[in-house]
């Protein structure tokens, strides 16, 4: 595979003149007109919220009001979409509340525009990119065409997501690539360094749109390396010229990718300055950095003492606020007690009273204020319901081999369930716990369990907020919090302003959390989800749009299916080639045919990037959609328009003959006409279906739900 480099400049010459056909301009003109004008058909249509529309359309419009919110993905997508509703007229007013939702005097026509045009590109992506590692027109036409006529990337590029972003930085990425590789005849020119750094910025966005371009990283570093291994087996060139490649690849692949993804972070967090509902995700210390939140510009008592009013924020990354409400454990689920959770939002159900263990202590008797200290014990009485934190030996509602914690007593009375002793994470007896910095742990007198969350997400009766338990373990590494809010009238205030996090510090937890709330994403109740080995057989589809209007996202079949035959087919001639080469004196294996040879080799590259960009998910834990597999179609879809070009040559080349120039010519006439056909069938998929279900006869898909697993 390190010697396409070798190969490409062979074809320089080649490459040159075939750009200056007429022929090569008028089939990328004809491929991008048809794309762009397949993506923008009936764009505005339907003119209501469509599926994640209602996700990614809300986080525009809170990146136009700069309001803070939380995600799992990386910024540059949302912030993409919120510039060209700026650029488009829209003010960022829309709720984008749920799927459905009428787009009544909204201009949310340029956000859609903005992103079908970036999946429009990628046909005359896909297009230069396969002539560019292959020379052929036949392999770039092919591969551009199996896009261009799959329904489902249609669909998937007409609405406000973050996938044609994704895809379009994808593509664009692995156009660079191709085109640096081209330009060994010129290396270190002004075109050299250009693709170079064009692949380096285009790659750092791709991560900056969604962590899964780590993929399309890891597929352009393998190409890189293969390069650089080739260059260090030129013998006739020294050393300090192999130095020369890497010291380049490694500014502009990895530094540069590096200061681009930084930067778009620096970005985000700057106009994302006014607090928001996602606030409670990240650290009391990373709020304080956010206008309208209690922590800006806070002032408040910096110890804790007893009659104070806290809010707890359990320390671990995305921690939740210690939580309650009126609402009981039902039958079955331990006692039937007043509910304790952990709750991202800030909230009045997330405040508690500080007092003493024994009820006979007044607090703050003639105005004396006794601080909290480490080894206290205390009571916390949950002030809108005036119930005690309390636990006993009933097993936790899902970590079984914990204790269940709750809500007890009346009025701010109850038992000695109720009783806590606190410790400052590497304090000592005198210590005063102190608001913001102090990691505290409460370790239950009588049960000697300590109170933690097991960041499981509790049923609907608990309104899908999570599991706290008192844990046996008192290591439990989820146990440690930290007092948020600390209200006191009677202790003076000071600024928290010193305990404002740095850009760097926001950076890293933003990551953090990120990451945990990726791998924390679990199917919702009702929610259609698929597995990875369903995705290449194009298994099930997903409703983009329901009721009388329906979009339903789904890859043409002949495209899909024609993919997986192809792929077995390219495993069959790579293994029949190794034999073959293997039984060949090198002399022999020397007379192969360079454009055969340039097909297969782009093969073999193809089939990395498609296996780079699916395979890992089988080893995900979050929960999985249909649409993640996109990325890899695009390669499976080029592999399939290179595998087929490879055949065809041989075909061509064999000793011709008019039967075989027949035969030739038959068989692209039904390839391409087999995807145009399947494409016009099953486009309403894409344009919008109204009428009965596919099984009745007056549907206008009637005949066409070849698998009972699809559903339109």
């Amino acid at each position: 595979m390190a010697q396409s480099t070798t190969k490409t400049s062979v074809h320089s010459s080649q490459t040159d003149d075939s750009k200056g056909n007429s022929t090569w301009w008028i089939v990328l003109i004809i491929l991008t007109v048809l794309s762009f004008g397949t993506r923008l058909y009936k764009v505005d249509e339907p003119d209501h919220v469509c599926w994640d529309e209602t996700h990614f359309g809300k986080m525009g419009s809170w990146y136009i009001n700069r309001t803070f919110f939380f995600d799992v993905h990386p910024p540059l997508g949302k912030m993409l979409i919120a510039l060209s509703g700026v650029l488009t007229g829209y003010n960022g007013s829309f709720p984008f509340e749920k799927p459905g939702d009428k787009y009544e005097g909204v201009n949310y026509v340029g956000m859609r525009e903005f992103c079908t045009i970036l999946g429009g590109a990628l046909i005359p992506f896909t297009f230069v990119s396969i002539w560019e590692m292959t020379h052929s027109l036949n392999a770039a036409t092919l591969s551009a065409s199996l896009v261009l006529f799959d329904v489902g990337t249609l669909t998937l590029t007409q609405y406000i997501l973050l996938d044609p972003i994704l895809l379009f930085f994808m593509l664009a990425s692995f156009v660079g690539i191709c085109k640096f590789r081209s330009c060994t005849l010129f290396e270190f020119g002004v075109n050299w360094w250009f693709w170079l750094i064009f692949t380096g910025v285009t790659m750092a966005c791709c991560v900056c749109v969604k962590f899964v371009g780590l993929f399309q990283v890891t597929f352009i570093g393998l190409m890189t390396i293969a390069d650089l291994w080739f260059i260090l087996g030129k013998l006739s060139k020294p050393i300090s010229y192999t130095v020369k490649h890497f010291i380049a690849r490694f500014v502009c692949l990895i530094i540069l990718p590096i200061l681009v993804y930084v930067g778009f972070f620096y970005i985000h967090l700057f106009i994302l300055n006014k607090s928001g509902n996602g606030d409670g995700f990240y650290s009391s210390a990373f709020q304080s950095k956010l206008q309208g939140n209690s922590l800006h510009n806070a002032s408040m008592p910096k110890d804790v003492s007893f009659g104070a009013i806290i809010t707890l924020k359990n320390h671990r990354t995305g921690g939740g606020y210690l939580h309650s409400h009126w609402h009981l454990y039902p039958e079955n689920v331990g006692a039937k007690q007043q509910q304790i959770t952990t709750y991202a939002h800030k909230d009045e159900n997330n405040r508690w009273l500080v007092k003493f263990y024994n009820d006979d202590e007044k607090i703050n008797i003639n105005d004396t204020v006794r601080l909290l200290k480490h080894g206290d014990m205390i009571r916390l009485e949950h002030v809108p319901t005036r119930r005690n934190l309390h636990s006993h030996r009933e097993p936790a509602p899902i970590t079984r081999k914990h204790y269940q914690v709750t809500g007890y007593g009346e009025n701010g009375t109850g038992d000695y369930n109720d009783v806590w002793k606190v410790f400052v994470d590497g304090g000592s007896d005198g210590n005063i716990v102190s608001a913001v910095t102090s990691k505290i742990k409460l370790v239950h007198v009588l049960q000697h369990c300590v109170l933690t969350t097991s960041n499981k997400q509790l049923p609907k009766w608990a309104f899908e907020q999570h599991e706290v338990t008192c844990s046996p373990n008192l290591r439990d590494t989820n146990s440690y919090w930290n007092v948020e809010d600390n209200i006191n009238s009677k202790l003076p205030n000071v600024s928290f302003e010193v305990y404002s996090p740095n850009f760097f510090a926001r950076f890293i937890e933003s990551h953090a959390v990120m990451f945990q709330g990726n791998a924390g994403l679990k199917p919702k109740e009702g929610e259609v989800t698929s597995k990875p080995w369903q995705w290449p057989i194009n298994y099930k589809g997903q409703f983009f749009s329901g009721n009388n209007y329906k979009i339903y996202l789904l890859g043409n079949p002949v495209i899909w299916w024609g993919n997986i035959v192809v792929m077995v087919m390219y495993n069959l001639i790579s293994i029949w080639k190794a034999i073959i080469n293997k039984r060949r004196s090198n002399q022999n294996n020397e007379a192969v045919s360079d454009s055969k040879q340039q097909l297969l080799t782009t093969c073999n590259w193809l089939f990395i990037g498609w296996g780079l960009h699916y395979i890992p998910f089988y080893a995900m834990g979050r929960v999985l959609y249909f649409h993640h597999y996109f990325s890899a179609f695009l390669y499976s879809s080029m592999l399939t328009g290179v595998t087929i070009s490879y055949l065809l040559e041989i075909i061509k080349t064999s000793k011709p003959t008019l039967i075989r120039k027949t035969v030739y010519d038959g068989l692209i006439g039904f390839i391409y006409a087999s995807v145009i056909f399947s494409f016009y069938l099953y486009s309403p998929l894409a344009y919008g279906m109204s009428g009965p279900i596919s099984t009745e006869q007056n549907s206008t898909m009637f005949g066409l739900r070849w698998l009972d697993s699809w559903e339109f």
